[in-house]
């Protein structure tokens, strides 16, 4: 290996661990940011905005991460992204405590799960190294399934379709930790800010998949 390739090889070392550094920082910051604007929301119990307002606020400050991902007002945009889902999931918790008299074990086991599994799917990709970008095409194709489901069991209302759904999108959001910690680690992706939410999103999708899973096997109701 010439002088030239080795150095090139120790840049893009260097580069991928300042990434995946940044990125682990943000993402612990911006969760506890989202924790505490969902335990506000629950403690003030604020109403949900309702399914346009949601859409709204989720695209147009994931837009405008998107857009100032490489300045600090990227980071800004990322919290306020965060704190808005945060603030969102606050009424679903809120229902899950009133409506259930196990719903703090319900919610304990949601983030103990959510935890466990993106800690043990991040570590198998950096310990492995393993490009995982094979599962895009997978991953698509469940991300149309879930969706198409949703709507159907929007209006069947069938508890089963539900659960079917919550699962599909427990394994899409499983498979997407996989596929943004080995598109870190291998350089496909180079912006800390864009890595950060697009973890997020997938970790925020599993917990609510779960909770709605546990809420359903295992809530207790006066």
């Amino acid at each position: 290996m010439s002088y030239r390739t080795q150095t090139a090889s120790n840049i893009s070392y260097l580069s991928t661990h300042k990434v995946l550094r940044n990125t682990y920082a943000l993402l612990g910051l911006t969760m506890i940011f989202s924790a505490f604007t969902a335990w506000v929301s629950v403690q003030l119990q604020l109403p949900h905005p309702g399914l346009l307002p949601m859409l709204a606020g989720f695209y147009g400050l994931s837009f405008l991460t998107q857009r100032y991902s490489h300045s600090a007002m990227g980071v800004l945009f990322a919290f306020l992204f965060t704190g808005f889902l945060g603030y969102t999931t606050g009424p679903i918790i809120g229902m899950l405590l009133k409506s259930t008299t196990n719903g703090y074990q319900i919610l304990g086991m949601s983030l103990a799960t959510t935890g466990i599994t993106f800690l043990a799917l991040s570590s198998y990709v950096l310990a492995t190294g393993r490009d995982m970008s094979y599962l895009g095409g997978a991953l698509f194709t469940l991300a149309v399934t879930g969706f198409v489901l949703s709507l159907a069991s929007i209006f069947l209302g069938s508890p089963i379709l539900h659960v079917v759904v919550s699962a599909i999108f427990a394994l899409m959001s499983s498979g997407f930790i996989l596929f943004h910690t080995s598109q870190i680690i291998n350089g496909g992706e180079r912006n800390y800010i864009v890595a950060t939410i697009s973890l997020f999103i997938a970790i925020y999708n599993l917990f609510l998949s779960l909770l709605r899973i546990f809420m359903m096997f295992g809530g207790q109701r006066d």
